[in-house]
């Protein structure tokens, strides 16, 4: 199952909006027979890639087992049922790391499998599998990606200096890491004052993504300059308007490669939106005044913070956030790791319910 997840990982940036899937068919002695992962929408599943790669290499697949990291589908959608695919092989046993949130499978694939004989066994490394796939399973539970909120600051929380110097407070390792996190997204989300103060292409490179996520801009009167960086680098670029915004400046952002798109009524309906375009993971980098938008509206699901050992004194916050009248009423969160990445620190964290 192990060997299942790293393959699961390669399809990161390649199956959106379907989830990453891994799959491992092993003989009766131990023997790999076939391994695959998921491929871009619309093209074959793990187990499908498993059982061509089995028979690619002359192995017959009857009495195997086979380790995947998420239930087997049950519904033809761009593809047919992978459950049908494992039981017309003949694989005897199908060890499942975690069910599948979705209601078109949602326990209909091992009930497929175990009404054909097969033996299904369940929660093999769950926790490992759905960390991976945390953004698909959010999304069929509640329609909304998961929503994942990045800042770099020093020890005292500035994320620049008062007169707007950012570059850089981490370091490079910090830095590379963080399109590790990018890569992940479907979405990558900023606002118009991080794009007129920093001009980032906010782009995944190092290496670079060959399904590049789309970058949106939350700029209400169409700020945006023709010739920002974002523009003039791969992959699409949205920009979230206000519905009065200028016709002219908008036909001109048009014409320069960026989509408009008028702005839902709030961020939650913003969440809503993109669930409906079958985004899985959103990842936002902004300025204090987005960012504690998101975090007072209360839709971030999960704190991907980079910390600097450096002390800036006066300068900009992470977030502008409302004045509590009381401890008791501070957002609760809940560490999920702390990791040195050079020679700063990673956490992560998520909400606590």
């Amino acid at each position: 199952m192990r060997r299942a997840l790293r393959l699961a990982e390669q399809a990161i940036g390649l199956s959106e909006p379907n989830p990453r899937v891994g799959c491992v068919l092993v003989s009766s002695n131990g023997e790999v027979l076939g391994e695959g992962h998921t491929q871009a929408a619309g093209q074959a599943h793990a187990e499908v890639m498993a059982l061509r790669d089995a028979s690619l290499r002359g192995h017959a697949v009857r009495g195997a087992t086979a380790f995947v990291t998420l239930e087997p589908c049950a519904h033809h959608g761009r593809t047919p049922p992978c459950c049908e695919a494992l039981s017309a092989a003949g694989v005897a046993r199908v060890v499942v790391a975690t069910g599948d949130t979705n209601p078109r499978v949602k326990g209909a694939g091992v009930a497929h499998l175990r009404a054909q004989g097969i033996r299904v066994d369940e929660g093999l490394l769950e926790a490992q599998a759905q960390a991976l796939n945390i953004g698909f399973l959010h999304r069929m539970r509640t329609g909304r990606p998961w929503v994942r909120l990045k800042w770099a600051s020093s020890l005292d929380a500035r994320t620049a200096l008062p007169d707007g110097q950012s570059q850089w407070i981490t370091g490079p390792e910090a830095r590379q890491d963080n399109m590790v996190w990018r890569r992940r997204a479907a979405v990558l989300l900023t606002g118009i004052g991080t794009v007129l103060a920093d001009d980032p292409r906010l782009d995944v490179r190092d290496p670079p993504s060959p399904y590049p996520p789309a970058r949106w801009v939350l700029d209400r009167r169409l700020r945006m300059p023709c010739r920002a960086q974002m523009l003039r680098t791969k992959g699409d670029v949205v920009i979230v308007h206000q519905g009065s915004a200028d016709v002219e400046r908008r036909r001109a952002l048009q014409e320069a490669g960026a989509r408009c798109l008028e702005a839902p009524s709030d961020l939650a309906a913003l969440l809503d939106e993109l669930g409906r375009r079958e985004v899985n993971e959103l990842h936002i980098e902004a300025g204090a005044t987005l960012n504690g938008a998101w975090l007072g509206a209360h839709l971030v699901d999960e704190l991907l913070v980079y910390l600097a050992p450096r002390l800036l004194g006066p300068g900009r916050g992470v977030a502008d956030l409302p004045t509590l009248p009381s401890l008791d009423a501070a957002q609760g969160w809940r560490w999920l790791d702390t990791v040195p990445v050079g020679a700063d620190l990673r956490l992560r964290l998520t909400r606590s319910f």
